[in-house]
């Protein structure tokens, strides 16, 4: 069990999302950088799926009531446990009554605070995600708040090995090489063809900024606007987060965890699924660029995310099976 000691806004629990129900009108929601919360799991054994708490306003502060193992992944912050400074990105151990403070990051935006097997919520619709549109989901729905208590499924756990953080092992050249603009792949969607050729050279060649008019929901973009050939009425469709939409202003919006399941703006690319995570550690005021890609491309960008991904659970598991050979014998009686 864990006590929330300080927090700040919109903190959530979080897992992986709530599938299937988009065509009822329900959202996935979810983490906003599902591969952090994933690296989490692993490093804890957990369920892929188990619930975490996504942290985006700081400092964040908890008193763990029993003993837990955790692992905070996402971002590069001072974590402090009872005054001894711990590692992000590495499986952690906690005794019964010590506090953790979870600082400002110094680079990413989102932590997502993992706990052995995970939070203890109520499961509606498949997961344990917040919906705060809905009001469901997590803990009753809302963010959390100072004095709440979440039940932790699993107890203590090894401890002491670590992951190499995403942004390194998943570095590309243009994320060195680009001045400190996020480089994300995207591929032309339905409606791009109704731009002005003028408009689709830009969206290529701008570096758009992220505005503070960004949350969960999608990421509001500021930069020259884009234009239609002329005015189209389209019919609302079905929406996933990465579509990029684009409305009268001609501003582009990326659409988030928390994305509407409809709309009818024009679709002017997607971003594809392996840079979601990238998007999702921009903070407000980043500059982002947008790199054309195919659907093939977009598909095969997916396996060096699945090979970091089993590499980390094959060092765990080995990491594991050395840690019980080691642990002293006990004889019966």
């Amino acid at each position: 069990m864990i006590t929330v000691l300080e927090t700040s806004a919109l903190n959530t629990v979080q897992d992986l999302g709530r599938t299937g129900y988009r065509q009822f009108g329900v959202g996935t929601s979810g983490a906003m950088d599902p591969l952090a919360v994933e690296i989490g799991n692993v490093l804890l054994r957990n369920p892929p799926g188990a619930a975490c708490i996504e942290i985006q306003t700081y400092p964040f502060v908890i008193r763990f009531e029993s003993a837990c193992g955790f692992a905070v992944t996402g971002v590069d912050a001072a974590l402090d446990l009872d005054g001894r400074p711990v590692l992000a990105w590495t499986a952690e151990q906690a005794a019964a009554g010590q506090v953790l403070t979870v600082g400002p990051p110094r680079g990413g935006a989102r932590a997502y605070l993992c706990v052995s097997g995970g939070l203890d919520v109520p499961v509606v619709l498949g997961s344990r995600s917040t919906q705060l549109r809905g009001g469901f989901g997590g803990l009753s729905g809302r963010p959390l708040e100072a004095g709440d208590v979440l039940n932790v499924t699993g107890g203590p756990a090894t401890s002491g090995y670590g992951a190499l953080p995403p942004s390194v092992a998943l570095c590309r050249p243009c994320d060195i090489d680009d001045g400190g603009i996020v480089t994300l792949r995207a591929i032309p969607a339905t409606d791009f063809h109704l731009f002005t050729d003028a408009s689709r050279e830009r969206f290529w060649d701008t570096a758009w900024r992220i505005t503070p008019q960004s949350d969960r929901v999608g990421y509001r973009l500021n930069g020259d606007p884009l234009r239609l050939q002329h005015p189209v009425e389209l019919r609302s469709y079905g929406i996933v987060p990465g579509i990029i939409q684009v409305p009268p202003a001609g501003e582009p919006i990326v659409q988030m965890a928390d994305a509407n399941t409809a709309g009818g703006y024009p679709r002017i690319a997607a971003v594809i699924e392996a840079d979601l995570w990238r998007l999702a550690q921009a903070r407000i005021g980043t500059r982002i660029r947008f790199a054309r890609c195919d659907h093939e491309q977009g598909v095969a960008a997916m396996q060096p995310v699945a090979s970091y991904l089993g590499d980390l659970r094959r060092m765990v598991a080995l990491y594991g099976a050395s840690a019980r050979r080691r642990a002293p014998r006990t004889s019966g009686a």
